[in-house]
């Protein structure tokens, strides 16, 4: 009789490596194969042990490398084999994730499974962007929406009920839709002049932050060539990213090397 392995579905965090849990780097480290996903830091596939077996299903928006389908089969069958599987996953596995599917397949076939948590996008991106999420007299909620559906279907969402200042929006994997997301959201009454940010590489090294108004927001970052992923934030919260913004990117640090060595020619 085969022993049936088990399957850890595991948050790696928005990027940061030193944000990845206690729990996360032990199952790594532990791990007889890693399915993992694009959005999985280097910094953090660095740390899988040598011999670990390694399987990358990522998926880019329009061009599916690994079909979901797929990669439950993959899963399934690792796991079936009596492996220990680590399936890791950029963010949190039930926040846009999809890991609610892959255990519920894990679940029909019967394959033991945990399912450890992670810092999604919308905290660790708005928190290294200045942007406290909730703060006191400027709003009261947030809500997560996805700004992309499966197989590239039209938003079906409802604006109105979204378009409410005083409630921040976390807008999942919305690049393409960006201007729609922002046109329909002005539409429903939502000011045109609500602060808006918009956070490629959030937590790492590499990221990248527009802030603009909300009717201004798509243009802004076309500007700026943003390429996915990126988180977009929406609401009165935007406008501490200035004063609160403590989290310096290489860009930033290289600038800053560049006006102080300016600086110091100049008094010389």
């Amino acid at each position: 009789m085969t022993t049936k392995g088990f399957v850890s579905l595991v948050g790696s965090g928005p990027g940061d490596p030193e944000l990845l849990t206690v729990k996360a780097l032990r199952l790594i480290q532990q791990a007889d194969v890693v399915v993992f996903d694009r959005l999985v830091s280097d910094e953090i596939l660095e740390m899988i042990p040598h011999g670990v077996s390694q399987i990358s299903v990522g998926k880019t928006p329009g061009k599916h490398c690994v079909p979901q389908d797929q990669i439950n089969e993959i899963i399934v069958s690792l796991a079936l084999s009596g492996r220990r599987l680590v399936r890791l996953k950029g963010g949190d596995p039930y926040i846009f994730g999809r890991g609610g599917e892959e255990a519920l397949v894990l679940r029909q076939h019967g394959i033991p499974f945990e399912v450890v948590p992670g810092v999604t996008a919308a905290a660790g991106c708005s928190s290294y962007s200045g942007i406290p999420l909730t703060h006191r007299g400027l709003n009261h909620g947030v809500r997560f929406i996805t700004g992309h559906l499966q197989n590239d279907e039209t938003l079906d969402i409802d604006w109105d009920k979204l378009a409410d200042p005083d409630c921040t929006l976390v807008i999942y994997m919305g690049l393409a839709n960006l201007q729609l997301i922002c046109s329909e959201l002005v539409r429903a009454g939502l000011p045109a002049n609500t602060p808006a940010a918009a956070i490629h590489g959030g937590t790492t090294r590499h990221q990248q932050k527009v802030i603009a108004t909300l009717s201004d927001l798509a243009d802004a970052v076309d500007a700026a060539d943003l390429e996915s992923p990126v988180t977009t934030i929406i609401g009165d919260v935007v406008a501490l990213s200035d004063e609160l913004d403590w989290f310096q990117s290489e860009q930033q640090q290289n600038e800053r090397v560049i006006a102080d060595d300016s600086f110091l020619l100049a008094r010389a």
